[in-house]
């Protein structure tokens, strides 16, 4: 699950609960809000326990269900049973959008600079700028750092990736530029664009900080049809 690029697992979590007893089964998780065994939730469906596994285990296996083991009533050493497979609802949010939108990373940028504003005074556009900036920053020196890589194209190829999964898009055309055919927040872009394009460009300009400077690149506003507001040029 891990390996997986991460609009593929939300994907894969939602596609699971199409199915009337995997959607009752989640249900039943989130009402209990607790750690089910696999006997319970077949009694509380009226099914086979050997379905209500079999469901059980698809949850789990998509994501949107975590498992345990427990010897029943707690019992451990010698004689105790054979410990009990029990699932609980993940309490990770499942959203996914076509194109990949991040309006969560929006909210929390956004809420974090506000709070910022508030607490010192400062307007709240420049908190805005720094908070993206310091988020893009933390991302980017999380990822493969450019300076270990040895080649132009294996530095170029580690931006592209993380670009992309951010939601982004990238497409790398002329001359080392990157255009980016998604905006993860277009739909608040739309609404307030000056508000929006300045957070997004200060992110990646703290992203490409965070990453290193031996790949010289620069993020910039420059607006254009059918793409995200940003380019990154090569400088």
């Amino acid at each position: 699950m891990d390996d997986e690029p991460d609009l593929d697992r939300r994907v894969k979590g939602i596609a699971a609960l199409d199915q009337p007893l995997r959607r009752a089964l989640y249900g039943l998780l989130v009402q209990r809000d607790d750690w089910v065994t696999r006997d319970e939730a077949a009694a509380t469906l009226g099914v086979a326990r050997s379905v209500a596994a079999f469901h059980l285990d698809k949850l789990a296996e998509a994501g949107v269900a975590e498992v345990t083991f427990e010897r029943p009533s707690g019992r451990s050493g010698p004689g105790a049973g054979r410990p009990a497979k029990l699932y609980r609802r993940r309490a990770e949010e499942l959203a996914a959008s076509v194109p990949d939108r991040r309006y969560d990373l929006a909210g929390s940028l956004l809420a974090t600079a506000i709070a910022e504003a508030e607490r010192t005074g400062a307007p709240v556009g420049t908190c805005l700028s720094t908070t993206a900036r310091d988020a893009g920053r933390a991302i980017g020196t999380d990822a493969a750092p450019v300076g270990s890589l040895a080649t132009t194209n294996e530095r170029r190829q580690a931006v592209l990736d993380v670009l992309g999964r951010h939601g982004y898009e990238p497409v790398l055309g002329e001359k080392g530029e990157i255009a980016l055919v998604n905006c993860p927040f277009h739909r608040l872009a739309e609404e307030h664009r000056s508000l929006v394009c300045g957070m997004n460009v200060e992110f990646l300009a703290g992203l490409l900080e965070g990453m290193g400077p031996s790949y010289h690149l620069d993020a910039r506003l420059a607006p254009e049809p059918g793409y995200c507001c940003v380019r990154i040029t090569a400088t």
